[in-house]
């Protein structure tokens, strides 16, 4: 009878202490998931913004090394991420790849333009800097006409603002509910020893030595909770690494690493200031007060 009881105890402990390290991992791993966001917001929202195109449309009566001279300097220029010169015909073929139709069929001849197409640099995606480029290409006589899309351009630039905003607000509030999810399980855990800590007390055993062995196994449980974390945010990494890899997710890791060893250490952290909170508690109240 007894060893069919010790077994029960112990399956329920060990129920006990799976529920506290897999509350403590999801947990964790949300939180390093938004931690892995935050750290790549800018690098996405670069990626995004990287992605809108200034086509500048050249006169069919552009000299050769006109149209070189412009590419080169453009090329060169302190906002430019990259150029490609897209001859007339390309842009016919294109035009008929995606439409399936040959339209020079209907009209005869190509009236479409040569023309490069430049890709900026993230911080130059901004309208106060594609009018001044505007301008400034405007002045040469065989450009025919400068194009991008303005009202997207303005439209990223809010909405980076207003995502950037919120991301962090929501990290500070899922760290909070983190701390507190976190706490309550470890609170549970040392709530079903409660009268085992009151023994203790009342046999004479100090306050700092029935407090040991539940922060050091909390602590172990915290451990191996963030360890679970860390290893579902790498497989999180690794996936989104492989699926988008221009976002170059992996490509900082001295960053990646404080994150992980934040991680980890946040773990700790909470597992043992909660513990140390709640077995306090429970050191503090009178033995009429642990049916409550």
């Amino acid at each position: 009878m007894s060893s069919s009881f010790d077994r029960y105890q112990k399956r329920k402990l060990i129920s006990s202490y799976f529920s506290v390290v897999i509350s403590i991992a999801l947990v964790l791993f949300l939180l390093g998931c938004l931690g892995l966001l935050v750290l790549n917001a800018k690098k996405i929202a670069d990626h995004f913004k990287e992605q809108v195109v200034m086509t500048i449309y050249l006169n069919d009566t552009a000299k050769e090394v006109e149209v070189n001279q412009l590419e080169k300097s453009l090329a060169m220029a302190e906002y430019t991420k990259s150029t490609h010169y897209v001859s007339k015909e390309e842009a016919a073929e294109s035009m008929k790849a995606e439409s399936g139709e040959d339209f020079m069929d209907f009209i005869g001849y190509n009236p479409l333009q040569n023309s490069i197409d430049v890709h900026l640099k993230a911080d130059f995606v901004t309208t106060e800097t594609l009018e001044g480029i505007t301008e400034e290409l405007s002045d040469k006589k065989f450009i025919e006409e400068i194009r991008y899309d303005n009202d997207l351009v303005e439209l990223m630039n809010d909405n980076v603002k207003k995502i950037t905003f919120w991301v962090l607000v929501i990290s500070a509030i899922f760290t909070l509910i983190a701390v507190l999810l976190i706490n309550s399980s470890i609170r549970l855990a040392v709530y079903s020893k409660r009268f085992i800590i009151k023994t203790m007390q009342m046999v004479g055993a100090t306050k700092s030595f029935i407090r040991r062995p539940f922060v050091f196994k909390s602590v172990q449980l915290g451990i191996i909770g963030s360890i679970v974390a860390m290893i579902g945010m790498a497989i999180v990494l690794y996936y989104l690494n492989q699926t988008f890899p221009e976002l170059e997710l992996a490509k900082n890791p001295v960053l990646l690493t404080g994150l992980f060893v934040g991680i980890f250490a946040l773990g700790i952290l909470i597992t043992w200031v909660s513990t140390f909170i709640a077995t306090q508690r429970f050191l503090n109240l009178k033995t009429d007060a642990l049916y409550y």
